[in-house]
Parts: structure tokens; C-alpha cells; sequence
């Protein structure tokens, strides 16, 4: 499956933005989906995961604020982030994974692809 991740900008502290995912190839239905973000000279950090079902989990610094969605009709995954903070600012990443279990969906290795990252830009 090849990901085009889009969406990102530059944007006010407590604005939104919504990243999308353009998935194409493979069987998207059949894959969980998740978005991580990378902040310079940082390590690529989870930020959430959905499951072919719909089941959702976030990393504990944007949980309550962002949401992750999917529209398997249209081989797409959203993450909806409100409140943005300065420390959200990263390169956002999309990525497709079939092979894992439940519990190592927090981890980059459970995912086979990627999307080629979207800046996101949050000052204060």
C-alpha cells in the first residue's frame, strides 16, 4: 500500500487542523492505520492507531485533543487535532500495518508503510 499524507501547516497555538491519508494499492480495509510524528533530533513518537474495526487508542499527550479516523470507502484515515500546542510541532507521519498484534501497535515496527510526512507547525 502506498500513503500520501496531507494537511499539515503552520497555525496558532489552540487552532485545529485536520491531516488526511490517501491510501492506494493493497486492501486498505485489511490493514490498521496510525499516524506518528517526529520532532527534530527527536525519535519517531505514536501518536494514534486505529484497527480495521475501529478501535482507537492515542499516545497520552494528545489524548482528549486529537482523533483518529478512518473512511474505508474511500481508503482514507483522518487525525483530527484540536487545541494544538507549541510541543505538537513535528513532521506527521501516516502508516499501514497488517502483521501486528494488538499491543505492539505503538510501535514503528508494526508497520509496514509509510507516507512521506507533513509538517506541522503550532506557535505560540
Amino acid at each position: 500500500v502506498q500513503l500520501q499524507a496531507s494537511g499539515g501547516g503552520s497555525v496558532q497555538a489552540g487552532d485545529s487542523l485536520r491531516l488526511s491519508c490517501a491510501a492506494s494499492g493493497g486492501t486498505f480495509s485489511r490493514n490498521y492505520m496510525g499516524w506518528f510524528r517526529q520532532a527534530p533530533g527527536k525519535e519517531r513518537d505514536f501518536v494514534a492507531r486505529i484497527t480495521r474495526g475501529g478501535n482507537t487508542a492515542y499516545a497520552d499527550p494528545v489524548k482528549g485533543r486529537f482523533t483518529i479516523s478512518r473512511d474505508n470507502a474511500k481508503n482514507m484515515v483522518y487525525l483530527q487535532m484540536n487545541s494544538l500546542k507549541p510541543e505538537d510541532t513535528a513532521v506527521y507521519y501516516c502508516a499501514a500495518g497488517s502483521q501486528g498484534i494488538l499491543s505492539s501497535l505503538r510501535e514503528p515496527d508494526a508497520y509496514a508503510a509509510w507516507g512521506q510526512g507533513t509538517q506541522v507547525t503550532v506557535s505560540s
